[in-house]
């Protein structure tokens, strides 16, 4: 809390000072020029690759998406100093959508906080002051957009909904940040070429790191707001009508119990909705964004996921392994941990160990995350995981299965075991609850929703 005060007091401003688009016949790029003033200077970037009869000249609506790609970067860096204001030199701001950007700072940056041990609240940890124009005065006609993006990540949950969409015969093109080798495996699994997948380069400005190493403020910031709207922009650039992401209702949870602190508060529906409404609302793309899984738990999931066994070899979704090239399952984290989890009761111990190369369950180094999952510490771990609940009713799900067929219990669920969390009498009761589950908390179009509900017939 006192560097939190300390920095603000000697570093009051942070600007966002200016973006610059450049074209060339198959690409777009924009590079954007922060600043905590008196400390640093940042010039992150971003490319897109782009059809060669679009460009950006005098269309408004594009400057929009740019400028508003802009205001989701630029929380990673001002939080080195969480500078008291914002000042905001190019595009416009409304006051309405002022109070729409501090709502996403502030709940998308409640791990960093909570980690930081700073006691910020919504009305003073920033003042956005709005002083900029847009260069251009209209938007420019385009056709009518139609067909979906999937973004991509790797894991399980994007290539479901791949492999539902494309199933049901959807005009599907995928998208990812930078290139992963997951990725691409998951398109390809899918049945899809590899000109299916639009990658847009995100050139993130290393001197932030820098200044991390010298003590200023680092933590969890709302990515996947990056993601929505770089996936607009994408979308808008290549005539896409729906942007059908793959967050599930588990999302909603908060990581830390009785506290609004969340770590995949822009994974919620809560930033889902307000995403769509800023869309409509400040945009006016025509551009649809929504969840596909939004309905489903991550046990339902995790169920529907192992039936497609192609994925199996190829899916990853852990933030670690992400960093090596081919990313891997780093075998270390909570991630790693939870994933083999929501799978366990699927899948036998040998097919977990072949996917994540190395047997998790009786590694006694993974017992701290073990108990945060299944709630019996202070808070979730602070990555992508499903709810409480669901990890339970996965691991109560697999000990039965161990207990019927006579096989070895691993050491995590002897643990389980032995402080009492296994409760047989609750398990089937449970099991019907998650699997027939579909909430209607949800933004799918009708035909999403029918082929979801469909495919949930089918599988589980």
């Amino acid at each position: 809390m006192d560097k939190y005060n300390t920095f603000r007091q000697d570093f009051p401003v942070f600007t966002y000072k200016n973006y610059k688009i450049s074209e060339s016949e198959d690409t777009i790029e924009i590079r954007y020029f922060f600043s905590i003033d008196g400390l640093a200077e940042f010039n992150p970037s971003w490319i897109f690759p782009k059809p060669a009869d679009f460009s950006a000249e005098n269309d408004l609506t594009f400057e929009r998406l740019a400028f508003s790609l802009g205001m989701a970067e630029a929380v990673s860096y001002w939080k080195a100093a969480c500078s008291p204001v914002m000042h905001v030199e190019c595009g416009e701001l409304s006051p309405e959508q002022i109070q729409w950007w501090k709502k996403l700072y502030f709940l998308g940056l409640g791990e960093f906080f909570y980690i930081n041990g700073i006691n910020a609240d919504m009305d003073s940890f920033i003042n956005i002051e709005s002083v900029g124009k847009f260069g251009c005065s209209s938007p420019a006609e385009r056709p009518a957009p139609e067909g979906c993006l999937v973004p991509i990540g790797g894991g399980k949950d994007s290539a479901l909904t791949l492999e539902t969409l494309t199933q049901a015969d959807m005009k599907c093109r995928c998208y990812a940040i930078n290139q992963r080798c997951s990725i691409t495996e998951t398109v390809r699994a899918a049945g899809l070429s590899d000109d299916t997948l639009i990658t847009a380069k995100r050139n993130f400005d290393r001197s932030l790191v820098e200044l991390n190493k010298q003590g200023f403020l680092n933590g969890h910031t709302p990515f996947s707001s990056v993601v929505a709207f770089s996936a607009e922009i994408t979308a808008y650039l290549h005539g896409l009508k729906y942007i059908v992401l793959s967050n599930e209702d588990s999302a909603n949870e908060s990581t830390v119990a009785g506290q609004d602190v969340n770590h995949q508060y822009s994974k919620s529906f809560e930033f889902e909705q307000d995403f769509h409404s800023y869309e409509e609302k400040y945009l006016g793309t025509g551009i649809y964004y929504f969840s596909f899984l939004r309905p489903l738990s991550e046990f339902q999931i995790a169920k529907m996921f192992v039936s497609h066994k192609k994925y199996l070899s190829v899916f990853r979704s852990c933030n670690l392994g992400s960093k090596v090239s081919p990313d891997i399952w780093c075998g270390d984290c909570p991630k790693c941990l939870f994933v083999t989890l929501i799978l366990s009761p699927f899948l036998t111990v040998d097919e977990l160990t072949e996917i994540f190369g190395k047997d998790l369950l009786n590694d006694e180094n993974m017992e701290n995350y073990f108990i945060e999952l299944i709630g019996k510490s202070e808070h979730k771990p602070f990555e992508c995981v499903g709810s409480i609940d669901e990890v339970n009713l996965a691991v109560s799900l697999a000990i039965e299965n161990i207990i019927e067929t006579g096989g070895d219990m691993p050491l995590l669920f002897r643990k389980y075991m032995d402080i009492g969390a296994y409760q047989p009498e609750l398990i089937a009761a449970k099991n019907t609850e998650y699997c027939g589950k579909y909430s209607e908390i949800n933004l799918l179009p009708t035909e999403f929703a029918d082929i979801l509900k469909r495919e949930m017939e089918r599988l589980l």
